[in-house]
């Protein structure tokens, strides 16, 4: 499955940290995970207890200080509302590998041309494997597409590349000059082209956003399916059965 940007829960009233095998508490660990995400520019879903969620990127790390910086823009009311609550849960993808890590001690500053949002080094870092259904990359050569409507902007029709699916869901390519897609939104209506035998329709929600590991430069968006119809399953599970196969074939050229 893809697992989506709400926050694992972690504690419960007979177990202190049932999660222990996915903690992380030493400090070069957190810090060298945290630069991945400073350096990859990876999104950062930042959660309040309230259900108040800000994206953002994580700007900024200073061990010495034991401080971390995000973008900010001061402007919206979601970021106000994290900041009023003074904690947050932040939420990140790393190639296979889910982070989640929670913030305190929030303050947002204001510089001559730009904001940030401050918060105190997180002591403890969770990881989690992103998924458990199997996925396949989408051979290029095929063009595999989605087409839908811009769920902010429903005159605006988008043509995005199918980066890789499974039976739970997709990943599309979301280009850097396109208007960007928030996670937990759902789209209705979506028309997939895997190939010449692979056609279908879906509805998609939006799980989260990452980094692409490419060389074009945009953001991975990772969907889960919605209202799959039995049809378009088995026809998802051929392509997924075929797709594998010809890749085992072509390394063994």
């Amino acid at each position: 499955m893809f697992h989506d940007t709400q926050p694992a829960t972690l504690r419960d009233a007979g177990n202190p940290d049932p999660w222990a095998p996915f903690r992380i508490g030493h400090d070069g660990e957190i810090v060298a995970l945290l630069r991945q995400l400073r350096e990859g520019a990876v999104p950062v879903t930042l959660s309040a207890p309230g259900g108040a969620a800000y994206t953002t990127q994580l700007w900024s790390l200073d061990p010495s200080r034991q401080q971390l910086s995000f973008a900010a823009d001061d402007d919206q009311p979601q970021l106000q509302q994290l900041v009023a609550g003074d904690e947050a849960v932040a939420v990140a993808y790393l190639d296979s590998i889910k982070l989640q890590f929670d913030l305190h001690d929030l303050l947002v500053v204001h510089g001559a041309r730009s904001a940030a949002l401050q918060a105190a080094l997180p002591r403890v870092l969770y990881r989690f494997q992103r998924r458990s259904a199997y996925r396949v990359r989408t051979l290029e050569r095929t063009s595999p597409a989605a087409r839908l409507r811009h769920p902010s902007i429903p005159d605006m029709l988008l043509t995005l590349r199918v980066v890789d699916v499974s039976i739970g869901g997709c990943a599309l390519f979301l280009p850097m000059d396109m208007p960007a897609l928030a996670p937990g939104v759902r789209i209705e209506g979506v028309q997939f082209d895997l190939d010449a035998d692979t056609r279908f329709g879906a509805a998609l929600q939006i799980q989260h956003l990452s980094s692409f590991s490419g060389s074009d430069r945009g953001l991975r968006v990772g969907c889960e399916w919605q209202g799959l119809s039995g049809n378009a399953e088995r026809t998802l599970q051929r392509y997924i059965d075929q797709t594998q196969k010809r890749r085992r074939a072509l390394l063994q050229l």
